[in-house]
């Protein structure tokens, strides 16, 4: 099946028992392993578009992959490309800017342009792949200062289901370039991207955890706090309920506790002062906040650095009422026998409510904040984790905007479910460019969207 490809490929090209197979089918994510029938290790953008023209031919199903942190969907069959060698990362500090390849990640791109004082708008975890934080439209730390990933996004190279390598902008081929931002990879495999980046040095920021049994009045108190707060003060409040393995700190090993994650760009002095009311709610087990050089923003959410098996769920929320508060305790509070790792909110708007520079598909911007629920899909209670994450969507649907985030939303399930990530005119778009870029839908793994003719009529 796949001598062809090996004969015109210069790439490694795996079949499954082949030595590093396994490597370069597995991401970060473990809960969704993919089991391709070949795996394309690509190091550049024409290994990608002859690995694609070959599929084509097949009539074979294509998913891409990076690091895998957003593998919520596991391939039976098909094509695998894999681009974590296309990795390449070229800063120019003149024009502020940063060209990354496919298999970058946020780690990359922050160490290259840490020496000329600049940083990208990096996610919660700086392993992430640049390439799929940002297709997904990307929610950086600094989010509310700053704005979505995809609003920053000024060029990419793209290679489309007809296995052409594009360059698309504002100016070249506008409809895919506006897809690409925000509407998850549908259209097409993203090989490079030309990012806006940002005179990102030191920041006032960090954790702080508190006793679980402070989270009735932590919560409260967040709800009131965050309707205070200037555009720049970047925060969630997260209800952690970690095990007790040797590598998490003492502290906070096999314990309930509240995380109070902040991110604030302007002066530490003032940032403090912005912290205050809530570093005064309840006496702290650890707080770690401060001025820390930006690459090393991973230190502000903590989240792991090790691959697991984790379950997703996401909401947008308009507001947090006492009823949403009082909700979300009863499901994940002190009294709560919750099997899930984190329940989060994620303070939204400031310049994520914002209308973007060049319009993209970003579907999250008329939100207050974003509920996430994360549960581990392995230990003694692994099995009680899917109906846990649809019990908090189902409980907290009534304060909720209806929708979700898509590179949150987890496992796709049908396509009514997945097209809760875009308001109904952009999610018909979406359909319609589809429509001109994949009609056979080629690349339909993951939170891929549906073809939409002329003639038809669109989900509603």
């Amino acid at each position: 099946m796949t001598s062809t490809l090996d004969q015109v490929l210069p790439c490694p090209v795996l079949r499954p028992g082949d030595a590093g197979f396994a490597e370069e089918a597995t991401g970060f994510n473990l809960a969704h392993p993919h089991e391709p029938d070949v795996v394309v290790a690509a190091c550049d953008a024409e290994d990608v578009a002859t690995a694609v023209r070959w599929a084509a031919a097949q009539g074979m199903p294509i998913a891409v992959q990076a690091t895998g942190h957003g593998a919520d969907d596991a391939m039976d069959g098909g094509l695998l490309i894999s681009t974590r060698r296309m990795n390449e990362v070229r800063v120019d500090p003149r024009t502020r800017t940063a060209t990354v390849g496919a298999g970058a990640t946020w780690r990359d791109v922050l160490s290259a342009a840490a020496p000329h004082g600049l940083g990208g708008l990096s996610g919660s975890s700086t392993g992430v792949g640049v390439v799929g934080f940002t297709v997904g439209g990307g929610l950086p730390v600094l989010g509310r200062a700053y704005g979505w990933a995809a609003d920053r996004v000024l060029g990419m190279q793209v290679v489309t289901a007809d296995g052409v390598v594009r360059h698309v902008d504002t100016g070249t081929e506008p409809d895919l370039f506006w897809a690409l931002r925000g509407g998850k990879g549908n259209v097409g495999i993203v090989t490079s991207l030309t990012v806006e980046l940002l005179p990102l040095d030191r920041i006032y920021a960090g954790s702080i955890f508190f006793d679980g049994a402070h989270a009735p009045d932590l919560l409260s108190a967040y709800a009131g706090w965050t309707a205070t707060l200037p555009d720049g003060m970047c925060t969630a409040l997260q209800l952690l309920r970690l095990p007790p393995f040797p590598d998490i700190p003492e502290p906070l090993r096999g314990r309930f506790t509240v995380q109070l994650c902040v991110a604030w760009p302007g002066d530490p002095a003032e940032g403090a002062r912005l912290l205050a009311p809530l570093r005064a709610v309840a006496p702290a087990i650890v707080d770690l906040v401060g001025e820390l050089p930006y690459p090393e923003l991973d230190r502000v959410f903590q989240d792991p650095q090790h691959p697991v098996p984790a379950a997703e769920g996401c909401l947008l929320l308009p507001a947090l009422p006492e009823g949403a508060v009082g909700t979300l305790l009863e499901l994940a509070g002190p009294a709560a026998q919750s099997p899930l790792l984190l329940v989060a909110l994620r303070h939204l708007g400031g310049a994520l409510s914002g209308p973007p520079a060049v319009d993209d598909a970003v579907g999250a911007r008329d939100a207050a904040y974003l509920l996430q629920t994360v549960g581990i899909l392995a230990g003694p209670h692994a099995a009680d984790v899917p109906a846990a994450t649809a019990a908090v969507r189902t409980a907290m649907e009534p304060w909720s905007t209806g929708r979700t985030f898509v590179n949150l939303h987890g496992t796709p399930g049908d396509e009514r479910d997945r097209a809760r990530a875009w308001p109904a005119p952009t999610y018909e778009r979406l359909r319609r460019v589809k429509h001109r870029y994949d009609p056979a839908e080629l690349f339909r793994f993951g939170h891929a969207v549906s073809p939409l003719t002329d003639g038809e009529v669109a989900l509603p």
